[in-house]
């Protein structure tokens, strides 16, 4: 039996593992593993998820068990202090010794600490493992008790200074991104992407300092405030390091291994170091004279040397690393892949910018236009997937290769082909190295017909999770291919599609829940089914979420949306933003006499935080007899319609948007749909309503209104399209009635208007032809349809207040009146907010 030892148990020490027990025979090696930290293996890529739950075990990769049951020995807490390569051993700190056959050192690196000077001063903290942050969470929570407005820096601005940005400011701390570099992310972002994220993260209350070079911390004792120059300080209570790493080469350093000039451990393209018997991996090791800081290259580096071990000699790393990357930087989607910066001489670029969305794409093609280079995209990253797949391919480009990122125009296709256009070659999951081919093979040969038999079969989505879209496409595509019904039934209880289920209830009269699944469904009902049946309920008979309580999600159960202390935060509605002076005094009154923490929203509307939920009918009461509904922000409905000021009052303005904004709002309002509907009306094309970034927008133009649909903000932006142009209001809003009586009765559950249009075959062209052709003959169903829900609008909290059984439901407990004394709240900015967890 030959014995392997694995220094170093982080995620590329785990994968190494990992695929080393799923290819070798337990009985001819001995697997031994050291782990500095006293925990088993985790995921340090979503470490800032730590701070949203403070549960270690969910970022665990494997628990204790997985290790002996593989046949592994882990000892954690264990530093190895020597290697002796003569007599191939290990002497740990402890003073244990062990022999070896092969060593891999999995070291991985450590935070890059500046010499600055005072960095030794209480307050100042790195962002690297779990300790690190329990640390850095309990110091925050001394400084809050103390400190008013606390403030904190994070010294870097790359992807971790960021990411501990928003850790930062989730533990209810200013914070301050200081980056020596004139720009955010310098070594993924060309100047105007960085911008576009830097005003992004400012418009959420990250402060950005950049071109700043830190001279000294100050304080004494403790950090006070950082000084860059004479008379350039930044007053702050806390500082987290994230500049950058060192690779962990120090053993192979000591012992004689061959190092990189600037740190590193050097290997081959079989992971081998200048010993035969050292393999090196992850963020340890120099290949090709590069640090590779990404997970994926790490998991195949340990995919090599498993190889190697093993006897598959042929196994080796690719000479060109592939460093494309997508992630979430608090919220916002953050992409490149390729190559990023074109120098003019190798091709050009095609850039598309929208400010007030905050979106950047670039794309860089050859000056044939025929292949993809690379790119970089901010703000909405959903195309990336097919972008890098194009790139690694070498597939050919549109006609218009600006169409890749700006879409088709005409509308009679997507830019994009299929996923099943891909080579069987293309490597879909980059994390685990898994092919186009592989998961089409395990869907027709295996019987892996769904992503979860996918993903266990095959590991494609466990990395980074970000091939997950592709994969389902890839499963559905596949399945077809071979002649069978791709069935999209919401759940276990039901063998139907929304779509089916809508169809079944409007055509059978079914009035209630209990009556659907006893007719055409199974078991008790669950989680899935019973608020899409809501839904559904909702949108045809425009029955409030009062009626069948017991199926509503928590927030339409209470009409309010629940917040992470248990209360719940009420919304009125003000149409289109316009509030006179009285109904804001009214609301600031209301407000007040409840302790409400109140903030003006992006949809031009108050949001009143802090409500228990006794008190829900009493502040419902009194807004109601002030002339306020409910503003719906808790349902699956409209919430806004955001308008400009108009030509009412703007020397720009082409119509009167606010009255138009009043009475679309109006309209829709109480309207029940897949998912969320928003709606914006500009007075003119300088789009200060921001109607493009809606499901629905109208914007004034010579000769009458632009229609737009299928747009939205959020985690994945997207511009709407247009439907109509130069329309008058009247036409517009029969467009718009129709458009969302079709995606109302053919939209998928949970299913946003812009990822519809997406998926729906023929696209805008198809909704045109719908909709202002009426190429189904349903016309005058959709408009009979809207003309229903619109007649039969009750406001939901007035019909709380009024009925004595519905309103007896808000009680905290339901054998007593007693009101929850365990809800705490914290000062915040003369106002509160729930304290923090811990």
């Amino acid at each position: 039996m030959k014995t392997v030892i694995v220094v170093g148990n982080g995620m590329v020490g785990y994968k190494f593992c990992e695929k080393f027990v799923a290819k070798t025979d337990r009985e001819a090696f001995k697997l031994i593993v050291f782990g500095e930290e006293p925990r088993e293996a985790y995921d340090r890529v979503h470490l800032s998820a730590f701070f949203e739950n403070g549960d270690a075990k969910r970022l665990s990769l494997a628990p204790r068990e997985w290790y002996e049951e593989n046949g592994i020995e882990l000892l954690t807490n264990e530093r190895v202090t020597d290697i002796h390569r003569n007599s191939k051993t290990i002497t740990t700190l402890s003073e244990k010794t062990l022999a070896y056959d092969y060593l891999i050192l999995a070291t991985g690196s450590a935070p890059f600490v500046p010499p600055v000077q005072g960095v030794d001063k209480d307050g100042v903290f790195v962002y690297r493992t779990i300790e690190d942050l329990e640390h850095t969470l309990a110091y925050a929570e001394q400084i809050k008790k103390t400190t008013r407005s606390p403030k904190a820096a994070i010294l870097g601005g790359g992807l971790l200074g960021l990411e501990a940005a928003k850790a930062v400011k989730d533990m209810g701390m200013e914070p301050h991104v200081v980056e020596f570099a004139p720009k955010l992310m310098p070594r993924q972002l060309d100047a105007r992407s960085s911008k576009v994220l830097q005003v992004k993260l400012e418009s959420m209350g990250i402060n950005i300092h950049l071109s700043k070079a830190t001279n000294q911390i100050l304080g004494n004792g403790k950090i006070t405030g950082m000084e860059f120059g004479e008379d350039d300080v930044l007053d702050v209570d806390m500082l987290v390091i994230s500049a950058g790493i060192r690779p962990r080469d120090e053993l192979g350093k000591s012992c004689g291994l061959k190092m990189g000039t600037r740190g590193g451990v050097v290997v081959d393209n079989t992971m081998r170091t200048s010993d035969p018997y050292i393999f090196a991996i992850g963020e340890v090791a120099l290949y090709n004279q590069m640090i590779y800081g990404l997970v994926a290259p790490g998991y195949e580096m340990a995919n090599v040397a498993v190889g190697q071990i093993i006897g598959d000699v042929e196994t080796h790393m690719a000479a060109d690393i592939d460093m494309s990357t997508k992630l979430k930087l608090i919220g916002v989607d953050v992409a490149s892949f390729g190559i990023p910066f074109m120098p003019p001489e190798k091709g050009h670029s095609i850039i598309f910018e929208n400010k007030t969305e905050s979106l950047y794409k670039r794309i860089n093609v050859s000056h044939d236009g025929q292949k993809l280079l690379g790119g970089i995209l901010i703000g909405d990253a959903t195309d990336y997937n097919m972008l890098l797949q194009m790139y690694l391919n070498e597939m050919p480009l549109p006609k218009n290769p600006e169409d890749l990122i700006l879409g088709s125009r005409g509308g009679e296709d997507v830019s994009f082909g299929s996923a099943m256009d891909l080579p069987d070659t293309a490597v879909v999951c980059s994390c685990e190295a898994v092919t186009k081919g592989q998961i089409c093979c395990s869907v027709k040969d295996d019987g892996n017909e769904t992503v979860k038999a996918i993903t266990k079969a095959t590991k494609a989505t466990t990395g980074c999770g970000g091939c997950k879209p592709m994969v389902e496409d890839l499963v559905r595509e596949t399945l077809k291919s071979l002649g069978k019904v791709v069935k999209t039934s919401i759940c276990e209880h039901f063998a139907y599609s929304r779509q089916e289920l809508y169809d079944i209830v409007k055509l059978k009269g079914i009035q209630n829940f209990d009556e659907l699944l006893d007719n055409h469904g199974t078991g008790h009902g669950c989680e899935v089914c019973k608020p899409l049946g809501a839904s559904i309920f909702a949108s045809i008979y425009n029955e409030t979420a009062n009626r069948q309580e017991t199926i509503q999600d928590s927030n339409d159960r209470y009409l309010a949306n629940i917040q992470r202390n248990g209360t719940y935060s009420v919304v009125p509605r003000v149409a289109a933003g316009e509030i006179t002076p009285k109904q804001l005094m009214d609301i600031g009154r209301i407000a007040q006499k409840y302790d409400l923490y109140t903030k003006i929203t992006g949809g031009q509307r108050i949001d009143m935080f802090g409500a228990k939920l006794h008190e829900l009918p009493l502040i419902w009461e009194e807004l109601i007899a002030e002339g306020f509904e409910t503003g719906q922000a808790y349902g699956k409905s409209l919430r806004t319609v955001k308008s400009c000021v108009g030509s009412a009052w703007c020397r720009y303005g082409m119509d009167e948007s606010v009255s138009f904004a009043i009475e679309i709002e109006d309209r829709y309002k109480g309207i029940r749909s897949p998912h969320k509907l928003k709606g914006g009306v500009s007075g003119c094309i300088r789009e200060c309503a921001e109607a493009r970034g809606k499901d629905f927008g109208f914007i004034a133009v010579e000769g009458g209104w632009n229609v737009y649909i299928c747009g939205n903000g959020g985690a994945n932006p997207k511009h709407a399209v247009l439907l109509a142009e130069k329309v008058d209001k009247e036409t517009a809003m029969i467009y718009i009635d129709r458009f969302l009586m079709f995606y109302i009765q053919t939209a998928p559950p949970l299913t946003r208007t812009a990822a519809w249009l997406d998926k729906l075959g023929g696209g805008i062209t198809y909704v045109q032809d719908v909709v202002i052709n009426d190429s189904l003959g349903i016309a005058d169903e959709l408009d009979r349809g809207m003309q229903v829900l619109v007649d039969s609008y009750q406001c939901e909290w007035k019909e709380a207040v009024e009925n004595p059984e519905i309103r007896a439901r808000y009680t905290h407990f339901v054998n007593s009146e007693e009101e929850d004394e365990t809800v705490e709240f914290v000062s915040l900015r003369e106002q509160k907010m729930p304290t923090p967890w811990v």
